[in-house]
């Protein structure tokens, strides 16, 4: 995922970020709770292949990158990528990679 594409999924300002680097200010903390947040499902999706036993050569962000901007059925066909600007939407992805896991969903 590109840098600019995370930017927008997450709903941040490209020149807010640019002031705050600059100025060496920190983000908002809404804004660093979605940075987080999306770090978080990278996470869960790493310790989801672990468990499933062969890791190795599994690339979690790429594979994230490409999944969240793929319509899902069980999100009424958007993607997960549009409700990543907000931490309620990321708990429900974050539920919805754990329904995926355990094989509740199909």
């Amino acid at each position: 995922m590109t840098k600019e594409s995370l930017i927008g999924t997450l709903g941040l300002s490209r020149a807010t970020l640019s002031r705050k680097a600059r100025a060496g200010e920190k983000l908002a903390r809404d804004e660093s709770e979605r940075v987080l947040g999306i770090e978080a499902l990278i996470g869960q999706v790493q310790a989801m292949i672990d468990e499933a036993g062969n890791p190795e050569g599994f690339d979690a962000p790429r594979w994230m990158a490409r999944w969240i901007n793929a319509p899902l059925p069980a999100l009424g066909g958007a993607t997960p990528a549009s409700y990543l600007d907000t931490v309620e939407g990321q708990k429900l992805i974050a539920r919805l990679l754990a329904m995926m896991q355990s094989g509740t969903y199909a």
